[in-house]
């Protein structure tokens, strides 16, 4: 028991040299504190300018006055995505591989241009409340479209965050609606699909449906070892009974 405790303290004591290490490289990244900086500076502007041009300016020249600060939100806004998006990649190539990367960031670019140019237009004085009610009704309508997209795509995100398993890992899948027991090598992790190297091929599983059923380690060694134990053990027993 007491050595027990011991090999457990010294697991948690790595962990936490493990977290802070993490801790100390995210922090010691420069394009992560530029695109927090950027970001920042984006916020600030949007906030300032919202509150000194609370009206909607009806000549040329204060359609000018107010190009100033949006072109200055826009280049701000820019950059911190930009920026962001190159984090994202990195993270998510790290975790699973370049396709995941790949998608990653490309869905962090659309999401964060789409929210700097709805704050450009504000910026602008420009009436966005059409805009974002057809925003909710379109959403809405891909959303019940592509639900089971979806779903993957936000299961894909979860595997890899959580990382159950990560790239080069043997895992043992269980689940009945995909047909029983199978194992084998993870070659490959994306936004929508896990693909899994078995003795009968490549099988591609939608993350959605590998979030829902039972994972764990699979040791090739441990089975060939029960296979030959097995072979070995029915002549014996033949040769009893006989």
């Amino acid at each position: 028991m007491p050595n027990e405790s011991l090999r457990t303290l010294i697991r948690e004591s790595n962990a936490l040299k493990g977290t802070a290490a993490a801790s100390s490289r995210l922090a010691a990244r420069r394009r992560l504190r530029f695109a927090l900086i950027t970001g920042l500076a984006a916020l600030l502007v949007l906030i300032v300018s919202s509150t000194v041009f609370t009206t909607a300016p009806h000549s040329l020249s204060g359609h000018l006055v107010l190009a100033g600060p949006t072109i200055g939100f826009l280049l701000l806004a820019v950059t911190c995505i930009r920026a962001t998006a190159a984090e994202v990649d990195d993270l998510f190539r790290w975790r699973g591989g370049r396709n995941a990367g790949s998608t990653a960031r490309m869905l962090v670019t659309i999401i964060g241009y789409l929210f700097a140019g709805l704050g450009a237009l504000d910026l602008m004085a420009v009436p966005i409340g059409h805009l974002l009610v057809g925003g909710a009704i379109a959403g809405i309508v891909v959303g019940i479209a592509a639900q089971q997209s979806l779903g993957n795509v936000f299961a894909g995100i979860v595997l890899l965050m959580a990382r159950p398993f990560a790239i080069g890992n043997h895992i043992r899948v269980r689940s009945g609606a995909l047909g029983g027991e199978f194992h084998g090598t993870v070659v490959a992790m994306s936004l929508t699909y896990v693909s899994i190297s078995t003795p009968d091929g490549i099988l591609k599983v939608p993350n959605s449906s590998l979030l829902a059923v039972a994972v764990g380690p699979w040791h090739p060694e441990s089975e060939a070892n029960t296979v030959i134990t097995t072979d070995a053990t029915e002549p014996a027993m033949a040769d009893q009974s006989s």
